[in-house]
């Protein structure tokens, strides 16, 4: 009966609507994941597809219908845990993943919002995350959801009951560790990363087989750290001692807390990594490889095929972790496999996915202090010296500077999104400094590594957050929406000419495309920092996010952070359609 009500519905639907296969009772193959941007009855990778672009061909909601865009149902997470929904819904076969803070995971009926069952992470009290207790969406294949909990814990769950199928210590959470990302699936490997920079972990690239979580390889991220394959050594990750002195690399940061993106043309897997530990930067001299660094890392063995530093000797906490989005363009009149990153550091990078080579960087945000621009022969910042936060003098801190972007940067998590239809980036963006300063530290295990304090303020009077558009090509923003909170939710753009994002201020936001024209609102009643997708289901296009305030702002924004004190924390999934 359920493959003739699939069939009915195929039969019916309006003419020119793409649908999605019939869901197998095996589930999604890694074939069908690598495809999921072609296959919109379904959501079925983070990102909407391995590249992650979050564009959706879908036109059916349009600039000029999406005024008539109602809420179809509200599910709630329920309990008291409400706080920093930052997930990204999963849909397949009439069901809504979601994950929830606290590492909690849901499986919602995709027509009533009826909750099928609900999986809670057994938490240890000794839980050391940095930035909230989020968690930012699952992975599906086959027979199972898949996702990773605040105690560096990789659980798979049976998608149908929601019980356990294996579960996998990523790293030890005693020292600092976390995991907070969406893993990523490529070729029935889960690859994942990990949290906890601030906690002198060091990061690392793994992947595991999906049916049974046994590690495959594994690739340390900082220099001097032995990398894995199949239980056996698999090469140094560069060269010790080459940029870190001394045991320093022992403790560096690093950490791969956003997870990754995957090009198959390349077989190329591309992680971001965070920042050097301890923030105070004259304690390790050097350019600190490979930390605030895009790595592009094979897919099949767990090499470094190449790397590109955005922030040689962090000083500001820049964490080079924000998504690597492949596009493929003309430059200089010649076809190119490119991606693109908006970096913390407040430059737009645009590279050759296959090289590594920069082939252009732009500023997204008001103001750069830090440096004046990048150099593109080199490729390295042109720093401005005297903004670098000075050494501690004894016991005493060192020099106080102004540094714009704040260390919570120009773009942090919150994904953006690519057009294929306009050609442009939609970032949403934040322009906001700190006063910051070096302060004395030394390393101990599962306490925090940064030997500085900062204050955070705000550089504009009329905003902070600013959703903006770039052209990747010329790096001019072609438009920008402004918003008086800062924005800290993920971006979605459609073939209908629409750019959806979220507010602190609780609304879901439709923008035209090619003008920034805002042309819809709903308010959730919480703050959305949760990426909004967009699929079909019996014939018409859906659109669904999740709404809960929460994650870095409210705990590390200091001044600013006062400045929302009153946003509502909440946890629910909002699903939307045209009213017809």
């Amino acid at each position: 009966m359920k493959g003739m009500y699939k069939s009915l519905i195929a039969a019916t639907a309006l003419a020119g609507v793409a649908l999605a296969a019939p869901a197998r009772a095996e589930g999604p193959t890694s074939e069908d994941l690598v495809n999921d941007a072609n296959t919109p009855g379904d959501v079925l990778t983070y990102g909407m597809g391995p590249w992650q672009q979050r564009f959706s061909k879908l036109d059916q909601i349009d600039t000029g219908n999406v005024a008539k865009l109602v809420p179809v149902f509200a599910a709630s997470l329920g309990g008291e845990k409400q706080r920093g929904q930052e997930s990204q819904p999963i849909v397949y076969d009439g069901t809504i993943y979601v994950t929830g803070s606290y590492s909690r995971l849901y499986a919602f009926d995709s027509r009533t919002g009826e909750k099928k069952w609900e999986y809670n992470a057994r938490l240890p009290d000794g839980i050391m995350p940095c930035c909230d207790v989020v968690n930012r969406g699952a992975a599906i294949h086959g027979d199972k959801i898949i996702f990773a909990t605040l105690d560096a814990h990789l659980v798979a769950l049976n998608r149908e009951t929601g019980k356990v199928i294996w579960n996998k210590e990523i790293a030890d959470y005693k020292a600092g560790y976390s995991a907070t990302a969406a893993p990523l699936i490529v070729k029935n490997m889960v690859i994942t990363g990990n949290s906890g920079g601030e906690f002198g972990a060091v990061g690392a690239v793994e992947a595991r087989n999906v049916d049974t979580g046994e590690l495959i390889w594994r690739r340390p991220v900082i220099e001097g750290h032995m990398g894995t394959l199949n239980g056996q050594d698999n090469g140094i990750t560069g060269k010790t001692n080459a940029s870190w002195q001394g045991d320093l690399w022992k403790t560096g940061g690093g950490a791969t807390w956003l997870g990754g993106t995957y090009d198959p043309g390349t077989n190329l897997v591309y992680f971001g990594t965070g920042n050097p530990a301890p923030w105070n930067s004259h304690l390790r001299p050097g350019d600190n490889l490979y930390t605030s660094s895009t790595l592009a890392i094979d897919a099949d063995t767990g090499k470094i095929k190449w790397h590109y530093q955005t922030t040689p000797h962090d000083g500001w906490d820049f964490d080079g972790v924000n998504e690597f989005i492949p596009f493929d363009a003309k430059l200089g009149g010649k076809d190119m496999k490119l991606g693109a990153k908006a970096d913390r550091n407040g430059y737009f990078y645009v590279l050759d996915r296959t090289t590594g080579k920069l082939m252009g960087a732009h500023k997204f945000v008001m103001q750069t202090t830090w440096a004046d621009g990048i150099n593109l022969k080199t490729g390295r910042p042109n720093y401005v010296d005297a903004n670098r936060p000075g050494p501690p003098n004894g016991t005493e801190k060192g020099t106080v500077v102004f540094s714009s972007p704040s260390f919570l940067g120009g773009k942090n998590w919150m994904p953006m999104a690519y057009s294929q239809d306009t050609g442009l980036f939609y970032i949403p963006s934040n322009d906001w400094g700190m006063d910051i300063w070096n302060e004395p530290i030394a390393y101990k295990k599962g306490a925090a590594y940064l030997g500085a304090g900062f204050t955070i303020r705000p550089i504009a009077e009329d905003h902070i957050g600013a959703l903006r558009a770039m052209d990747p090509k010329t790096g001019k923003i072609v438009w920008e929406y402004k918003n008086k909170a800062p924005l800290w939710g993920g971006v979605l753009t459609t073939a209908g000419n629409l750019v959806f994002t979220g507010t602190p201020e609780g609304y879901l936001k439709a923008f035209d495309a090619k003008t920034g024209t805002e042309l819809w609102k709903f308010q959730t009643g919480s703050g959305v920092v949760g990426s909004p997708v967009t699929w079909t289901q019996d014939g018409e296009q859906y659109v669904a996010v999740m709404s809960g305030w929460g994650g870095a702002v409210p705990l590390w924004g200091g001044e600013v952070a006062k400045t929302f004190k009153d946003i509502s924390q909440g946890g629910a999934l909002w699903v939307f359609k045209v009213n017809k």
